[in-house]
């Protein structure tokens, strides 16, 4: 092989691995974009289960405040049906009064008419 050949092998060579030098360059950041990206997932799947249970969290607070806005709505609606059937019994009773003395009184309200009618 003459001097010649070689030069052109080496000058061949170094061509072929300085392209492949740029190659593998291109490859290694592509590479580290992808390791990058596989990162950024795996910490998104590490947080998302704390994210999860955070939200769990807030679910049971916002339940437990509505089971207890719920009791207490319905002791009140307990104790404005006990008051309202107490008034009901006490209206009839001046009613009957007013009937045996000889006095007739208003008509009801149709409210009240259909209270004493259904119960509801």
């Amino acid at each position: 092989m003459s001097v010649a050949e070689v030069g052109a092998l080496v000058g061949a060579a170094g061509t072929v691995l300085g392209g492949g030098g740029f190659f593998v360059a291109r490859a290694t950041v592509r590479a580290a974009r992808v390791t990058a990206a596989a990162n950024e997932a795996i910490a998104r799947l590490a947080a998302e289960p704390q994210a999860k249970a955070q939200e769990f969290a807030v679910l049971q607070a916002t339940v437990a405040r509505v089971d207890e806005e719920n009791g207490s709505l319905r002791g009140r609606v307990v104790r404005f049906e006990s008051l309202l059937r107490a008034f009901s019994w006490t209206v009839d009773r001046w009613a009957g009064q007013m009937h045996r003395a000889g006095i007739d009184p208003e008509p009801v309200h149709p409210l009240v008419e259909e209270y004493n009618r259904t119960g509801v």
